[in-house]
């Protein structure tokens, strides 16, 4: 909200026979309050709570996970052929609820052979074991969200 705008509320404010006024606005608010007949204070114009508090709450709590696991030993632990997620989507591993998974642990896989599927846009998409070997690890939970370039399985 630029000056002119907030000096025009002031001015109405002092000249109505309001005591109060308050506008919020998508990316922010004023607060206006009079005082026998004189504007006592003007709040800044801020941007809203709401909108700044899920990310300050979602990096507060970020730091405390990641200083209970360190870091580098979760790399170091990861040895094998990663296989990883080509697109953002929600990872299955079976074609339906009730189906045999494609890939098991220790189970042995071909290159070409399908290990999952992730679902994007309504669309199931096979995924493709790019390396033969034997699957030690799966690194998602079933109907989990991934993201592009997200290890899935780790193969041996």
């Amino acid at each position: 909200m630029d000056l002119r705008k907030l000096k025009t509320l002031i001015d109405l404010v002092s000249e109505s026979n309001i005591s109060e006024l308050e506008i919020t606005e998508a990316d922010g608010k004023v607060r206006i309050v009079k005082s026998d007949g004189q504007v006592a204070s003007a709040a800044p114009y801020m941007p809203a709570p709401v909108m700044q508090q899920a990310p300050q709450q979602a990096a507060a709590a970020a730091p405390a996970p990641a200083a209970a696991a360190p870091v580098p030993a979760a790399p170091a632990e990861i040895s094998g052929h990663v296989v990883k997620s080509p697109m953002v989507g929600t990872f299955y591993r079976a074609s339906s609820p009730g189906a045999k998974p494609f890939a098991e642990l220790g189970q042995q896989v071909k290159e070409g052979e399908a290990i999952c599927i992730i679902e994007a846009m309504k669309i199931m998409n096979e995924i493709e074991a790019d390396k033969s070997g034997t699957v030690t690890k799966i690194l998602c939970e079933n109907g989990q969200a991934v993201e592009y370039g997200q290890p899935l399985f780790i193969i041996e």
